[in-house]
């Protein structure tokens, strides 16, 4: 069962990767849910590792994961990218090669740093802390690379699903209401950034970011 955790945290750490080199908007929603599905496998297979409480529990966490980051999420943010109708990142801040050479150094940062942390309590898979600690760079990476605010706010799902792979390490001690605060936190915030989103493109008809600090008083 550890070698499952294990490959679940292999995945994630390409499905980060994959979202920060494509320029196709409606691929990175995709790859959130792909992502979204991996994080709901997540509990359950630390579960079965012994890293967490009880498999109910899990299952709780689970069901709440799979429902919002993989299913209802990302039908959010494609029905707000067909309302926009931009489909592709055309002039990034930083090009698809360059994003994925920094990616793989955030990648590599990663582990090295999470080589020199105290371990985690209990029998947590060692790839959990430098897997969640990579989401949260390249997350943050997406956030400051692309210009066209839906990109921007798979980045900022991305930063979130690291904080998930990193709170599973501490599933024993963390209440499950807790856990689906979070989570409610991440829909609010989707349903913020939709509505804004929506806003912008009706009143200037366009996505990028960087227009708006041309905006003056």
């Amino acid at each position: 069962m550890a070698n499952q955790a294990d490959l679940i945290l292999l995945l994630l750490i390409m499905v980060d990767l994959f979202m920060l080199a494509t320029t196709r908007i409606a691929a990175a929603v995709r790859a959130s849910a792909v992502q979204g599905l991996l994080l709901a496998l997540l509990p359950l297979a630390l579960s079965a590792h012994g890293s967490t409480s009880h498999l109910a529990h899990a299952g709780l966490i689970s069901g709440g994961t799979l429902a919002l980051k993989a299913i209802l999420i990302p039908w959010l943010l494609m029905r707000a990218l067909h309302k926009v109708a931009i489909y592709r990142e055309v002039e990034p801040f930083v090009s698809q090669h360059i994003s994925l050479l920094l990616g793989a150094v955030v990648v590599g940062v990663a582990f090295w740093s999470s080589a020199h942390l105290p371990a985690l309590p209990g029998n947590a898979p060692a790839l959990l802390v430098p897997v969640s600690l990579a989401t949260v760079l390249i997350g943050f990476l997406i956030i400051v690379t692309r210009k066209k605010m839906i990109t921007q706010v798979v980045g900022y799902l991305v930063m979130e699903n690291g904080i998930f792979v990193f709170g599973m390490s501490l599933a024993r001690e963390m209440p499950v209401v807790v856990e689906f605060g979070i989570l409610l936190d991440v829909l609010v915030g989707v349903f913020v950034f939709g509505i804004v989103i929506y806003q912008i493109s009706a009143a200037f008809d366009h996505m990028d970011a960087d227009v708006l600090s041309e905006l003056k008083d």
